[in-house]
Protein backbone atom coordinates (compact mmCIF):
# COMPACT_ATOMS: atom_id res chain seq x y z
CA UNK A 1 0.00 0.00 0.00
CA UNK A 2 1.38 3.40 -0.97
CA UNK A 3 2.23 5.86 1.81
CA UNK A 4 0.24 8.59 0.07
CA UNK A 5 -2.86 6.44 0.28
CA UNK A 6 -2.36 5.73 3.98
CA UNK A 7 -2.09 9.44 4.76
CA UNK A 8 -5.54 9.97 3.24
CA UNK A 9 -7.17 7.60 5.71
CA UNK A 10 -9.55 9.61 7.94
CA UNK A 11 -9.27 9.28 11.70
CA UNK A 12 -12.87 9.35 12.85
CA UNK A 13 -13.56 8.87 16.56
CA UNK A 14 -15.06 10.75 19.51
CA UNK A 15 -14.96 13.39 20.78
CA UNK A 16 -17.00 14.43 17.75
CA UNK A 17 -17.68 17.87 16.32
CA UNK A 18 -21.23 19.20 16.77
CA UNK A 19 -22.64 17.25 13.82
CA UNK A 20 -21.03 14.07 15.15
CA UNK A 21 -22.70 14.51 18.53
CA UNK A 22 -26.03 15.05 16.80
CA UNK A 23 -25.67 11.90 14.70
CA UNK A 24 -24.52 9.81 17.68
CA UNK A 25 -27.56 10.95 19.68
CA UNK A 26 -29.89 9.87 16.86
CA UNK A 27 -28.10 6.57 16.36
CA UNK A 28 -28.28 5.81 20.09
CA UNK A 29 -32.00 6.63 20.05
CA UNK A 30 -32.61 4.31 17.08
CA UNK A 31 -30.60 1.47 18.62
CA UNK A 32 -32.53 1.72 21.90
CA UNK A 33 -35.99 2.52 20.53
CA UNK A 34 -36.01 -0.29 17.97
CA UNK A 35 -34.04 -2.73 20.15
CA UNK A 36 -31.44 -3.31 17.46
CA UNK A 37 -28.66 -4.55 19.75
CA UNK A 38 -29.57 -6.85 22.62
CA UNK A 39 -27.35 -7.83 25.53
CA UNK A 40 -26.57 -11.15 23.82
CA UNK A 41 -25.23 -9.60 20.61
CA UNK A 42 -21.59 -10.54 20.04
CA UNK A 43 -20.97 -9.92 16.33
CA UNK A 44 -22.26 -7.26 13.93
CA UNK A 45 -21.34 -7.04 10.27
CA UNK A 46 -21.52 -3.75 8.34
CA UNK A 47 -22.51 -3.75 4.66
CA UNK A 48 -19.65 -1.51 3.54
CA UNK A 49 -19.89 0.06 0.08
CA UNK A 50 -17.28 2.65 1.03
CA UNK A 51 -19.60 5.59 0.49
CA UNK A 52 -20.50 8.27 3.01
CA UNK A 53 -23.43 6.35 4.53
CA UNK A 54 -21.75 3.01 5.18
CA UNK A 55 -18.52 4.60 6.42
CA UNK A 56 -20.45 6.85 8.81
CA UNK A 57 -22.22 3.75 10.09
CA UNK A 58 -18.92 1.89 10.51
CA UNK A 59 -17.31 4.74 12.46
CA UNK A 60 -20.35 5.20 14.71
CA UNK A 61 -20.81 1.53 15.54
CA UNK A 62 -17.10 1.16 16.28
CA UNK A 63 -17.29 4.13 18.65
CA UNK A 64 -20.46 2.88 20.39
CA UNK A 65 -19.27 -0.66 21.06
CA UNK A 66 -19.02 -1.02 24.83
CA UNK A 67 -20.32 2.51 25.43
CA UNK A 68 -23.88 1.94 26.62
CA UNK A 69 -24.14 -1.18 24.45
CA UNK A 70 -22.53 -4.63 24.55
CA UNK A 71 -18.85 -4.76 23.63
CA UNK A 72 -19.58 -6.42 20.28
CA UNK A 73 -17.17 -7.51 17.56
CA UNK A 74 -17.46 -5.54 14.33
CA UNK A 75 -16.70 -6.83 10.83
CA UNK A 76 -17.41 -5.54 7.33
CA UNK A 77 -18.27 -6.93 3.91
CA UNK A 78 -17.70 -5.06 0.66
CA UNK A 79 -19.26 -6.20 -2.63
CA UNK A 80 -16.86 -5.26 -5.40
CA UNK A 81 -17.58 -5.13 -9.11
CA UNK A 82 -17.70 -2.88 -12.15
CA UNK A 83 -21.34 -1.98 -11.52
CA UNK A 84 -21.59 -2.39 -7.75
CA UNK A 85 -22.66 0.50 -5.50
CA UNK A 86 -19.06 0.87 -4.37
CA UNK A 87 -17.45 0.59 -7.79
CA UNK A 88 -15.67 3.93 -7.42
CA UNK A 89 -13.95 3.15 -4.12
CA UNK A 90 -10.22 2.47 -3.85
CA UNK A 91 -9.98 -0.95 -2.23
CA UNK A 92 -6.66 -0.09 -0.57
CA UNK A 93 -8.35 2.95 0.96
CA UNK A 94 -11.15 0.77 2.33
CA UNK A 95 -8.73 -1.89 3.59
CA UNK A 96 -6.64 0.75 5.37
CA UNK A 97 -9.68 2.21 7.15
CA UNK A 98 -10.76 -1.22 8.39
CA UNK A 99 -7.21 -2.08 9.44
CA UNK A 100 -7.00 1.20 11.37
CA UNK A 101 -10.25 0.34 13.16
CA UNK A 102 -9.21 -3.30 13.66
CA UNK A 103 -12.31 -4.42 11.74
CA UNK A 104 -12.01 -7.59 9.61
CA UNK A 105 -12.97 -6.87 5.99
CA UNK A 106 -14.22 -9.42 3.46
CA UNK A 107 -14.45 -8.48 -0.21
CA UNK A 108 -16.91 -10.36 -2.42
CA UNK A 109 -17.15 -10.06 -6.20
CA UNK A 110 -20.36 -9.19 -8.03
CA UNK A 111 -21.09 -11.01 -11.27
CA UNK A 112 -23.21 -8.25 -12.82
CA UNK A 113 -22.63 -7.51 -16.50
CA UNK A 114 -23.79 -4.53 -18.54
CA UNK A 115 -25.90 -6.58 -20.95
CA UNK A 116 -27.99 -8.04 -18.09
CA UNK A 117 -27.76 -5.17 -15.61
CA UNK A 118 -31.00 -4.51 -13.71
CA UNK A 119 -31.56 -3.02 -10.25
CA UNK A 120 -33.70 -5.78 -8.76
CA UNK A 121 -31.40 -8.68 -9.67
CA UNK A 122 -28.31 -6.67 -8.73
CA UNK A 123 -29.78 -5.92 -5.31
CA UNK A 124 -30.70 -9.55 -4.69
CA UNK A 125 -27.21 -10.74 -5.64
CA UNK A 126 -25.57 -8.11 -3.45
CA UNK A 127 -27.67 -9.06 -0.44
CA UNK A 128 -27.01 -12.76 -0.92
CA UNK A 129 -23.27 -12.15 -1.04
CA UNK A 130 -23.44 -9.89 2.01
CA UNK A 131 -25.52 -12.27 4.11
CA UNK A 132 -23.45 -15.34 3.23
CA UNK A 133 -20.21 -13.53 4.06
CA UNK A 134 -21.65 -12.17 7.33
CA UNK A 135 -22.61 -15.66 8.49
CA UNK A 136 -19.15 -16.95 7.57
CA UNK A 137 -17.79 -14.18 9.83
CA UNK A 138 -20.02 -15.40 12.67
CA UNK A 139 -22.42 -12.44 12.51
CA UNK A 140 -26.17 -12.91 12.31
CA UNK A 141 -26.80 -9.14 12.43
CA UNK A 142 -26.03 -7.08 9.32
CA UNK A 143 -26.07 -3.29 9.63
CA UNK A 144 -27.08 -1.27 6.57
CA UNK A 145 -26.32 2.44 6.13
CA UNK A 146 -29.83 3.41 5.03
CA UNK A 147 -30.71 6.82 6.47
CA UNK A 148 -33.96 8.74 6.95
CA UNK A 149 -34.13 9.96 3.35
CA UNK A 150 -33.64 6.45 1.98
CA UNK A 151 -36.67 5.38 3.99
CA UNK A 152 -38.74 8.29 2.67
CA UNK A 153 -37.85 7.42 -0.90
CA UNK A 154 -38.73 3.77 -0.27
CA UNK A 155 -42.06 4.82 1.25
CA UNK A 156 -43.08 6.82 -1.84
CA UNK A 157 -41.80 4.20 -4.26
CA UNK A 158 -43.79 1.47 -2.52
CA UNK A 159 -46.90 3.66 -2.32
CA UNK A 160 -46.89 4.90 -5.91
CA UNK A 161 -45.49 1.81 -7.60
CA UNK A 162 -47.02 -1.04 -5.55
CA UNK A 163 -49.87 0.55 -3.56
CA UNK A 164 -48.08 -0.38 -0.33
CA UNK A 165 -47.45 2.06 2.52
CA UNK A 166 -44.08 0.95 3.89
CA UNK A 167 -40.70 2.59 4.41
CA UNK A 168 -37.48 0.86 5.42
CA UNK A 169 -37.82 -1.20 8.57
CA UNK A 170 -35.40 -0.23 11.34
CA UNK A 171 -34.98 -3.91 12.15
CA UNK A 172 -36.15 -7.00 10.29
CA UNK A 173 -35.41 -10.71 10.47
CA UNK A 174 -34.52 -12.16 7.06
CA UNK A 175 -35.75 -15.70 7.69
CA UNK A 176 -34.59 -17.04 4.32
CA UNK A 177 -30.98 -16.03 5.01
CA UNK A 178 -30.93 -16.48 8.79
CA UNK A 179 -29.78 -12.92 9.53
CA UNK A 180 -31.30 -9.78 10.99
CA UNK A 181 -30.96 -6.42 9.23
CA UNK A 182 -30.62 -3.29 11.35
CA UNK A 183 -30.55 0.33 10.15
CA UNK A 184 -28.97 2.47 12.89
CA UNK A 185 -29.01 5.63 10.70
CA UNK A 186 -32.78 5.47 10.18
CA UNK A 187 -33.34 8.74 12.12
CA UNK A 188 -30.37 10.55 10.55
CA UNK A 189 -30.89 12.78 7.49
CA UNK A 190 -28.69 12.50 4.41
CA UNK A 191 -27.71 16.14 4.86
CA UNK A 192 -26.33 15.33 8.32
CA UNK A 193 -24.34 12.40 6.93
CA UNK A 194 -22.90 14.60 4.16
CA UNK A 195 -21.84 17.26 6.68
CA UNK A 196 -20.18 14.62 8.87
CA UNK A 197 -18.39 13.01 5.91
CA UNK A 198 -17.11 16.34 4.62
CA UNK A 199 -15.79 17.28 8.07
CA UNK A 200 -13.69 14.11 8.21
CA UNK A 201 -12.86 14.12 4.49
CA UNK A 202 -14.38 10.79 3.48
CA UNK A 203 -17.12 12.19 1.25
CA UNK A 204 -16.98 10.24 -2.01
CA UNK A 205 -19.37 9.77 -4.95
CA UNK A 206 -18.98 6.11 -5.84
CA UNK A 207 -21.93 4.90 -7.91
CA UNK A 208 -20.88 4.39 -11.52
CA UNK A 209 -23.81 2.21 -12.50
CA UNK A 210 -25.36 3.40 -15.80
CA UNK A 211 -28.77 2.14 -14.65
CA UNK A 212 -28.52 3.83 -11.26
CA UNK A 213 -27.87 7.28 -12.74
CA UNK A 214 -31.49 7.42 -13.90
CA UNK A 215 -33.07 5.12 -11.34
CA UNK A 216 -36.58 5.29 -9.93
CA UNK A 217 -35.03 6.18 -6.56
CA UNK A 218 -33.34 9.28 -7.98
CA UNK A 219 -36.55 10.33 -9.70
CA UNK A 220 -38.41 9.85 -6.41
CA UNK A 221 -35.94 12.15 -4.62
CA UNK A 222 -36.65 14.85 -7.22
CA UNK A 223 -40.37 14.38 -6.58
CA UNK A 224 -39.86 14.80 -2.83
CA UNK A 225 -38.03 18.08 -3.42
CA UNK A 226 -40.96 19.31 -5.55
CA UNK A 227 -43.43 18.34 -2.81
CA UNK A 228 -41.36 20.26 -0.24
CA UNK A 229 -41.90 23.47 -2.21
CA UNK A 230 -45.58 23.29 -1.26
CA UNK A 231 -45.28 21.36 2.00
CA UNK A 232 -42.01 22.39 3.76
CA UNK A 233 -42.41 19.74 6.50
CA UNK A 234 -43.17 16.93 4.05
CA UNK A 235 -39.83 15.14 4.43
CA UNK A 236 -40.02 15.07 8.23
CA UNK A 237 -43.68 14.07 8.23
CA UNK A 238 -43.17 11.25 5.71
CA UNK A 239 -40.27 9.89 7.75
CA UNK A 240 -42.38 9.84 10.91
CA UNK A 241 -45.35 8.31 9.08
CA UNK A 242 -43.13 5.56 7.65
CA UNK A 243 -42.00 4.57 11.14
CA UNK A 244 -45.41 4.94 12.76
CA UNK A 245 -47.72 3.39 10.19
CA UNK A 246 -45.74 1.61 7.53
CA UNK A 247 -42.97 -0.20 9.35
CA UNK A 248 -44.87 -3.47 9.96
CA UNK A 249 -45.93 -4.05 6.35
CA UNK A 250 -42.87 -6.09 5.39
CA UNK A 251 -43.34 -8.40 8.38
CA UNK A 252 -46.67 -9.73 7.11
CA UNK A 253 -46.20 -13.08 5.28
Amino acid sequence: MKLAQVREIPTVAPPWPGIGKKIEKKVRKALYEFEMIGDDVKNICVALSGGKDSLTLLFLLKALSGRGFPDFNLSAVHVNGEFSCGAGVNLNYLKAICADLNVPLVIKESGQRLETLECYNCSRERRRLLFEAAKDLGADIVAFGHHRDDSIQTLLMNLLHKAEFAGNLPKIRMVKYGVTIIRPLILVSEEEVITFAKHYNFMRVLCQCPVGQNSLRKKTELLIKEIEETFPDARHNMAMAALEYGSQKALIP
